[in-house]
């Protein structure tokens, strides 16, 4: 399509210029009439943050987003130029983006009186008019707003008190289209007084100028909640002048944060199949529930989305591994590959202090168990679940009774993440009743050995994480072992023993 290039062909083509924030209504309607997606990739917010977030917009309201790390605010905030026009068009060579009927700098309106209808003008799309900044507390009024340009003044001979020598911070550039600020408390409160002007009247003033330049433009900012660090705070002015705060929060459900980590986390690996049993998901997912509401974890910090995807993404990449040394062409993982996810948590979570006693590590171990007993009661009766106490000794007795007294017999099983599958399976197989249990519950029927395998350590870890059996983990071998025998030798404690 042909599009105009002067003033004057604007003006006969009928085009109407809508303020941003009309044009993003006006967009978000057309979308919600057609039935589309608003915000695609955003997930578990569609009933509670997106219809704030469609509230604050159809309101043209300046939006902040309240919320720990890891809850997909930049990405929601990086989501809102799609409801901008594809293009717009400027007065050609402008700075701040102005209207040809009605520009706002002095470039722009010098251009249009000395050439009228013939004004060149110039198209600019989405991603030119979305601008975002990180606060730091190293960030000044020049940077945001703008300052006297003394190289532009001397070049052009211009007085500093001449509008033509202003060079023109990030917010006036983003005239016409949306300004983020992310990290907002970080701004020192002296810089963030200077946004109150474009808040209230949105217009800029620079230095001691008697000129004000209106502005056109969506301001939208993230931040943490005030308590998350003492870096600083969003100052109370500011705050009363930003028209809608939006909360954002976790996925409140185990399925939401498994899509989450599914469409994040890298775990297509070329030339070899990878297969992720279900339950493996869950347990990546459970151990972010189980650190969100740990004692050992500040939960003032969170604990970030972000954790989970470098989990799955280490898992997958260890299993990875043992495939290329073995000449496997099947990448599953297995429960003894769980220890090399611990990279990928110790540096996600905050602890407090008593978990900066226990030390990282062993907080990570232990919400990794935490994790797999959770959700191995999904899947299994609970050893541990209270009942009377004949009908709970028959109970277990009937479901892990074989697998229980093959360890009292004082059998061991040895496993590692480096052994070949044969050698895995044949090892895992000396456990009566375990095969049959797994396939039970689990319904393998159809299961590839590589996945029967994995799963029948999965109920082995479970029974280990409800003191049922023991376990000592010493790299790069696992043994579980009969609980009685270990208390007795001082090795391979129960978990709750270990850490509680």
């Amino acid at each position: 399509m042909t599009r105009q290039t002067t003033l004057g062909e604007l003006k006969d083509s009928g085009y109407q210029v809508q303020s941003v924030k009309d044009e993003l209504r006006s967009n978000l309607i057309m979308k919600m009439h057609r039935g589309e997606h608003l915000f695609p990739g955003i997930i578990g917010y569609d009933e509670t943050v997106i219809p704030s977030i469609t509230n604050a917009i159809l309101a043209k309201h300046d939006i902040i987003l309240l919320g720990l790390r890891g809850q997909a605010k930049t990405r929601l905030v990086r989501a809102l130029p799609s409801l901008l026009d594809e293009e717009i068009p400027i007065v050609k060579g402008s700075e701040v983006n102005d209207n040809p009927f009605a520009p706002v700098s002095r470039y722009g309106v010098d251009l249009v009186e000395q050439y009228g209808e013939n004004t060149p003008i110039e198209w600019i799309g989405r991603s030119s008019r979305f601008s975002e900044k990180l606060a730091t507390p190293d960030v000044t009024i020049a940077d945001i707003i703008g300052d006297i340009d003394p190289i532009k003044a001397a070049t052009q001979r211009l007085h500093f008190s001449h509008e033509g020598a202003i060079h023109f911070g990030l917010i006036p550039r983003s005239n016409r289209g949306i300004f983020a600020i992310n990290e907002l408390p970080d701004l020192q409160p002296r810089i963030q007084v200077g946004l109150l002007n474009i808040l209230e009247e949105k217009d800029i003033q620079i230095r001691g100028f008697n000129v004000r330049i209106p502005l056109d433009v969506m301001l939208v900012f993230t931040a943490n909640p005030e308590d998350y660090t003492n870096r600083g705070n969003i100052i109370t002015p500011l705050k009363d002048r930003i028209d809608s705060q939006i909360l954002t929060h976790y996925p409140r459900t185990v399925k939401d944060a498994i899509t989450i980590t599914e469409q994040e986390a890298w775990t297509e690996r070329h030339g070899m199949q990878v297969v992720i049993p279900h339950y493996f998901k869950e347990i990546v997912e459970h151990i972010a529930i189980e650190a969100r509401k740990s004692e050992y974890v500040d939960q003032k910090s969170g604990v970030s989305a972000r954790m989970t995807i470098a989990a799955m993404e280490n898992l997958i990449s260890n299993a990875e591994r043992r495939a290329l040394t073995l000449g496997e062409t099947t990448i599953v993982p297995r429960i003894c590959d769980l220890p090399y996810v611990l990279p990928g948590l110790t540096g996600k979570i905050e602890l407090v202090f008593e978990g900066e006693q226990e030390g990282a590590t062993k907080v990570g171990r232990a919400l990794i168990g935490k994790a797999v007993r959770e959700v191995f009661k999904h899947y299994f009766p609970d050893p541990l679940q209270k009942r009377p106490r004949q009908q709970q000794t028959a109970r277990i007795e009937s479901e892990y009774g074989k697998i229980i007294s093959w360890f009292e017999a004082g059998n061991t099983l040895e496993v590692s993440d480096a052994i070949p599958l044969y050698s895995y399976m044949n090892e895992l197989d000396r456990v009566k009743g375990l095969r049959e249990l797994t396939k039970r519950y689990l319904k393998l029927d159809d299961a590839s050995k590589e996945e029967l395998a994995s799963a029948m350590e999965f109920v082995l870890d479970g029974l280990h994480q409800s003191s049922k059996i023991a376990k000592d983990e010493a790299a790069p071998s696992t043994v579980y072992k009969d609980m009685v025998s270990s208390i007795f030798t001082g090795r391979g404690t129960s978990p709750v023993e270990e850490f509680e």
